[in-house]
């Protein structure tokens, strides 16, 4: 069986369409109509990603976004928006959303995208267990990181970027890098800033990522 997925969606016939073209490609496909469903959806079985669209009557995406973030969920959510204004994806992407895409959309996009979230959870080193740096230890197979014997829960994003800058002590990770590895080149520049404002209040002070005027991120105390 293929990666757990949750489509939550208020359009009926969009709802069967994801259902029927994500089996196709191999998922293990959940549906819910809107958030309330979702969320019970989660309780009784987490899924590896959810497409969450973000305008639906009662519970809408972004406050499903962030009641799962608050519970502490990591779980990768792809975020459907009706808006291309950049406030409008920011506001996605602060509720916790790890990737958006705007309708109409192409349906092989959105399977790339859900490739590409699927892939950052799938593939970390686990092999080589924790990286640590100063008080910091990042678990990353669990994805999660531990400062001061505080559990911080990370969203796939957030955890990917993390074990970036912790892989690259020392050295430089530029917004153009950071957008090539972890969002595969599909986003703008400044959603690696908005990331790294995430991963800041996340983990706490006093700060460890610095910014390079200029050049981008690294990890200094």
């Amino acid at each position: 069986m293929g990666d757990r997925v949750l489509v939550v969606d208020d359009d009926p016939p969009l709802r069967r369409m994801l259902a029927r073209t994500l089996t196709a490609e191999g998922y293990d496909v959940t549906v819910a109509g809107d958030g309330g469903a979702a969320m019970v959806s989660v309780e009784r079985a987490v899924p590896d990603v959810i497409v969450l669209d973000v305008a639906m009557p009662g519970l809408d995406g972004l406050t499903v976004a962030r009641r799962l973030r608050g519970k502490g969920l990591p779980t990768p959510i792809l975020m459907l928006t009706a808006r291309d204004a950049v406030p409008d994806r920011v506001a996605g992407l602060e509720a916790g959303a790890d990737d958006y895409l705007v309708k109409p959309f192409a349906v092989q996009e959105l399977i790339a995208r859900l490739r590409a979230l699927t892939r950052r959870v799938g593939d970390p080193v686990g092999s080589e267990g924790l990286r640590s740096y100063g008080d910091l230890t990042f678990d990353v197979a669990a994805r999660r990181a531990i400062r001061g014997g505080r559990a911080i829960e990370l969203t796939g994003r957030e955890a990917a970027l993390l074990e970036l800058l912790l892989r690259e002590t020392g050295r430089v990770v530029t917004r153009e890098r950071a957008l090539e590895e972890i969002w595969d080149g599909a986003a703008e520049a400044n959603v690696v800033d908005r990331y790294v404002t995430r991963l800041r209040r996340k983990l706490g002070s006093p700060p460890l990522i610095q910014t390079v005027r200029g050049s981008g991120f690294t990890l200094r105390a």
